[in-house]
């Protein structure tokens, strides 16, 4: 029991530095084994920049945004493993987004123990029975377990060390295993939420954006960490405008350029996305986004502050109604329940196509009707253009009732039909507008449904899972109605639509 008592002893240590590492990695360097990248040789794992980086900078709460092969996973799977073998009664989790990398991450663990001493794994480190990708030291009273995102991982668990790999490509029902793992850790515990980018949007993608105020330390590792990310004998010059930023940024090779030209060539639009290069660029460019990110990020840029927020935020106004006018107001309808969609209405001013307000929230027919007929009523008897399908139905039949004449028609029907043939023009149709006046758009809401609104593998476009695009929609009808009475809805020439501009133009 010479080894289990060493053991024990050094559990409290671990953060204490010896030269210039930490004990912890002291014993990783000194025990622990891995399958090299080339050959596939077992041997002892040697710390490698992000790892080095990653270490010296960890907390008890992190976020890892990364390029692929770097080596995290492989290094927050040793740190837990000696925390778990030094410091009895430790659970570790480490939480994948599929089963293949769940087995992949398992098969490092066991890698570890196997090749520890034979002393040890026979003494201190002796295995009970266990169930799959789960390794029991009876001994210490500690456990290791790898579990997957879509099934009931931590519940009713006490977790010491939780790791949860490719946040970005969790199911969708892994956003609440999420939260339930995070809610099993102790106080003190370790947490490690990491991932490459895959989209601005999802949960991964919020909880970097808003990792400060949740106390997490972020930790970004690009494509150069890898020191073998390098392609010899090739001619880079001249080098390209973005080439000559990188070079003169962060000091890379002749070899590193030529590697990167490859991987762009290679994986075109994907490159940004596997080989991060900035903690932005790489969510931008990950995910196949329907909308044009750089519109986006410019409309975002410039957007006007509300000048008036009612109802929580619930109704917001940019411009108000400006006398002789003509507004139209675009809306998606939903049935009211505050765990489904949202019921959404944009107004927008028709000459200009600005955006002018904004109403969305969780109404049911009944309520919508009431409050678009008032915000059409105060917008200059507004054109009300409701989508018909669904829910839609009853909130026209209730703005009948509420005696609102000025409903739109499309195919001698009230409201507005999105079907397979209409859809894609609308989308395509504020696609257009976006890019060439991004200016017109002001809601935050609006802009960060369009980052989430992606084209999905069977071809069909819609919100990516776990986001909404009741904004998205109750735009396109608005824009799509606009367009549909071209003639009267065409730009007035000389009207510069800077903010001033815009100002001026509505009275304001």
């Amino acid at each position: 029991m010479g080894d289990l008592h060493l053991l024990q002893q050094f559990g409290p240590l671990l953060d204490r530095q010896i030269g210039k590492q930490t004990l912890r990695d002291y014993l990783i360097s000194r025990l622990l084994s891995i399958r090299g990248k080339k050959g596939g040789r077992v041997r002892l794992l040697q710390l490698n920049r992000a790892q080095r980086e990653y270490s010296r900078r960890c907390s008890e709460r992190n976020i890892v945004l990364k390029a692929r092969q770097l080596g995290i996973t492989t290094y927050i799977a040793a740190r837990f493993f000696i925390q778990t073998i030094t410091r009895p009664g430790t659970l570790t989790v480490q939480v994948a987004h599929s089963q293949e990398s769940a087995e992949m991450i398992f098969q490092i663990v066991r890698r570890f123990w196997a090749n520890l001493p034979k002393k040890m794994c026979t003494g201190a480190l002796v295995q009970s029975r266990s169930n799959i990708r789960q390794i029991m030291f009876p001994l210490l009273d500690s456990e290791y377990r790898v579990e997957t995102a879509d099934s009931n991982a931590g519940r009713g668990m006490t977790i010491h060390n939780l790791h949860c790999s490719e946040v970005s490509r969790w199911p969708r029902e892994g956003i609440e295993t999420l939260a339930s793992l995070r809610a099993a850790v102790v106080p003190g515990g370790e947490i490690v939420l990491e991932s490459t980018p895959s989209g601005a949007w999802g949960p991964f993608y919020e909880e970097w954006q808003g990792a400060q105020e949740m106390g997490y330390t972020q930790h970004f590792f690009p494509w150069w960490y890898d020191a073998t990310y390098k392609q010899k004998k090739a001619s880079v010059h001249p080098l390209k405008r973005e080439e000559e930023d990188l070079v003169k940024r962060y000091g890379l090779s002749d070899a590193q350029i030529a590697w990167r030209r490859t991987q762009w060539t290679t994986l075109r639009g994907l490159a940004a996305q596997e080989y991060a290069e900035d903690p932005l660029s790489c969510f931008l460019a990950s995910g196949e986004c329907v909308f044009d990110t750089a519109a986006i990020e410019k409309a975002l840029a410039e957007a006007n502050a509300a000048a008036e927020s009612e109802d929580n935020g619930r109704m917001m106004t940019w411009f108000p109604p400006s006398k002789g006018r003509h507004y139209i107001i675009g809306v998606d309808a939903a049935g009211g329940g505050c765990e489904g969609d949202y019921a959404c209405a944009q107004v927008i001013e028709r000459t200009l196509g600005l955006q002018c307000a904004e109403l969305h929230g969780h109404f049911p027919p009944f309520e919508l009707a009431g409050r678009i007929a008032a915000l059409g009523r105060r917008y200059e008897h507004a054109l009300i253009a409701v989508e018909r399908n669904n829910h839609g139905f009853g909130v026209l039949a209730h703005l009948k009732d509420l005696r609102y004449e000025n409903i739109f028609l499309h195919g001698g029907q009230e409201g507005w039909l999105t079907s397979a043939a209409s859809r894609p023009a609308m989308i395509e149709n504020l696609a257009a507008v976006l890019i060439v006046q991004p200016e017109m758009f002001h809601s935050t809401r609006l802009l960060g449904e369009l980052r989430t609104f992606v084209r999905h593998v069977d071809g069909n476009t819609a919100a990516a899972a776990g986001t909404h695009d009741d904004c998205v929609m109750a735009m396109a009808i608005a824009l799509a109605v606009r367009r549909e009475s071209a003639g009267r809805l065409q730009r007035r020439p000389g009207i510069e639509l800077g903010s001033l501009a815009v100002n001026q133009a509505l009275g304001c």
